[in-house]
């Protein structure tokens, strides 16, 4: 298997077998390396043989190593011609994504009470095993079917807040009908928790304005202070995707379709098992959607307390997923086609004028956010015209190596002792697991955001460094 370079920063497989497109790869030539290193490049190649896949089988500069799909893959089928839905290209955290809320204070009003912040924070935010608690059966319901917008009525947060969500804090089609039993009992003690892995809640600082005109529309400064929420669907959508993998097991060959991997597991997007996977997918985003906001609810509570007043600022700069499948218009070819685009640790970017973005941001294009790693950079950019990738830009910085390898590097002591010693406050659920997601752990951010720039996925806005981090 042969990729060459087309550009500086993009590498192509030619259609060979039963690939029915090309594979594309945007990365550096360090970044393709590392892909290269981990066979993801080989799952790009894969999801090229999916019935109904046009343009080609993308993979954004911080691919690594998925279930089926690579991790930062990105494929959209023809759903009028064929096109299937795989939820392997969703991945097993359903709506996973990120919140960015923006505060009024600097660093030098932070660090004067960052102790009581991150005591606050440390008590208010369940996370790794532990469980949310706000969830009867009736909110359960209503968040699946209508998702932020649920835990608005029921008393978190405010209005405003579902303006600057995509899809407004709620995917359409939800269908309680295919949500199974198991799934609703593991999401229904785990609303309102932020999980364990990569998932995280992060104080951080403007280090860096690139684009002051979308910084201003996105209500970032140089010296704010800002916090960043990375979290998804918890056990819910881990057991919906879970069912629906099964299900679709089944249902291939009764469409008549054979797939290189059976972690490609998928049907044509207008059958009946499309349709409820669909409706499942939904009803988890919901979960996703809700479950961020309720943390960001959480947020807004701690630093008040803290800091015994509620005028902090803490407005949502915006929400973004980057794990689902979508029903999107694009043009291929020179025509307009319905595309079921599966983002699969990528991250929507619409650009300037997109008509689903709010009316204060359109002229700028959509906030796409990209954690780095505990002691490194994250960053805002902002959607642009002509993106190369069905509007779609990385999701963070990708692992540079497994879990269990970098718990052989350093103790979750040693990191922790590192990080503060950087300056950076870490309020671990569990301090041994803490190496897992050790910052030697990912790849360089800096570099992935260098790549998806000189690409055209999007446009550098502002980096963040951190201050301070709760983890699971």
């Amino acid at each position: 298997m042969a990729f060459r370079r087309t550009g500086a920063v993009t590498w192509e497989l030619s259609p060979e077998g039963g690939m029915r497109v090309p594979g594309r790869v945007f990365a550096s030539e360090a970044l393709f390396s590392k892909a290269e290193s981990d066979r993801a490049i080989d799952q790009v190649a894969n999801v090229a043989h999916l019935p109904g896949i046009v343009e080609a089988s993308f993979a954004m500069p911080d691919i690594h190593w998925g279930y089926g799909f690579p991790i930062g893959g990105v494929a959209a089928t023809d759903v009028d011609s064929g096109g299937v839905v795989s939820p392997g290209g969703v991945g097993f955290d359903i709506c996973c994504g990120v919140r960015l809320l923006a505060s009024n204070l600097d660093e030098t009003a932070f660090r004067r009470h960052q102790g009581l912040i991150m005591g606050e924070l440390d008590a208010r935010v369940p996370r790794g095993l532990g469980k949310g608690s706000i969830a009867g059966k009736r909110l359960l319901k209503a968040v699946l079917e209508r998702g932020a917008a649920a835990v608005l009525d029921a008393g978190f947060g405010v209005p405003g807040d579902l303006e600057r969500c995509e899809e407004h804090g709620t995917s359409e089609g939800a269908d309680l009908a295919v949500v199974s039993d198991r799934a609703q009992e593991r999401g229904g003690g785990q609303l309102g928790s932020l999980g364990a892995g990569n998932h995280f809640l992060e104080i951080q600082v403007v280090d860096r304005i690139e684009d002051p005109e979308a910084a201003e529309a996105f209500g970032l400064a140089a010296g704010m202070v800002t916090v960043m929420i990375h979290c998804g669907s918890r056990g819910l959508g881990h057991q919906t995707c879970t069912d629906q993998l099964a299900e679709m097991g089944k249902a291939m060959s009764r469409h008549g379709i054979e797939v290189p991997d059976r972690q490609l597991a998928c049907v044509p997007v207008r059958s009946k098992e499309g349709e409820r996977y669909l409706g499942a997918m939904a009803a988890s985003a919901n979960f996703a959607w809700a479950n961020r906001h309720v943390l960001a609810d959480g947020t807004r509570r701690a630093f008040a307390a803290a800091l015994g007043t509620t005028k902090l600022g803490m407005d949502l700069v915006f929400d973004v997923a980057h794990n689902l499948a979508k029903i999107e218009r694009h043009m291929v070819n020179g025509k307009e086609r319905t595309l079921c685009v599966h983002r699969k640790g990528a991250t929507r970017a619409f650009g300037p004028g997109h008509p689903e973005l709010p009316d204060d941001l359109r002229s700028v294009g959509q906030p796409v956010l990209i954690p780095g790693s505990m002691g490194t950079a994250s960053w805002v950019l902002r959607g642009v015209e002509g993106n190369p990738a069905f509007a779609t830009a990385a999701h963070g910085a990708g692992r540079l190596m497994s879990r269990k390898k970098a718990k052989k590097q350093h103790t979750g002591i040693e990191v922790k002792r590192g990080l503060e010693e950087q300056g950076i406050t870490v309020r671990p659920g569990s301090v041994r697991l803490l190496a897992e997601e050790a910052p030697y752990a990912y790849k360089d951010v800096d570099e992935v955001i260098d790549v998806c720039a000189r690409a055209g996925l999007a446009a550098p806005v502002a980096r963040l460094r951190p201050l301070g981090v709760v983890k699971g």
